[in-house]
């Protein structure tokens, strides 16, 4: 006989985000300086971020509205860029290496849920992202995926699993459409 999922048996207490006090902080600036089409400068929310723990590269552009979960599960390398309405999930660590692109409404996943769970359990892996990966405009990348050197996932792809490097990524699930070429 087939079980039920039964969400009232859903714990995660070896899930440690971070004190209620240091989130509850986050939150509040998130609010006021990254989450809003404000265009703050982003040498301050560089700033901001390194306060929270989060290490950031020099150069590195973060548009309006973006939404990064705990900024000390974050490394960004130097030069990268960070599009509107890009939401980094990161209940996990997220590595973005340098001159990384995350275009618009780009999405970042380090959570999931155990669907053969009775209490639906929580899952959370890591994000790897290598130098020049590009991830297209309303993107998804799933827990655990890993973008090698230079590997492109195309507007509205979903990526789950590795990507190849200097491979171009397109649908879901995202699969190798063609080569990535760079002219010098």
């Amino acid at each position: 006989m087939n079980k039920e999922t039964r969400l009232d048996l859903f714990q995660n207490n070896e899930f440690k985000p971070g004190s209620v006090l240091k989130r509850t902080l986050w939150y509040l600036i998130s609010l006021m300086t990254f989450q809003t089409k404000v265009p703050y400068p982003s040498v301050l929310k560089r700033v901001i971020l390194r306060l929270f723990g989060a290490k950031i590269g020099k150069g590195v552009v973060i548009k309006p509205d973006v939404q990064i979960k705990y900024p000390w599960n974050l490394i960004v390398g130097d030069w990268s860029w960070i599009g509107e309405k890009v939401w980094i999930d990161n209940l996990g660590m997220v590595t973005i290496g340098s001159h990384c692109c995350l275009s618009q409404g780009s999405m970042l996943l380090c959570g999931n849920h155990n669907y053969k769970s009775e209490a639906f359990d929580l899952i959370v892996q890591p994000i790897h992202l290598e130098n020049g990966v590009w991830i297209g405009a309303k993107a998804l990348v799933n827990p655990g995926v890993i973008c090698r050197s230079h590997s492109v996932a195309g507007s509205a792809s979903v990526i789950s699993g590795e990507m190849e490097a200097y491979k171009i990524y397109s649908g879901n699930p995202g699969k190798i459409v063609r080569q990535r070429t760079l002219n010098s």
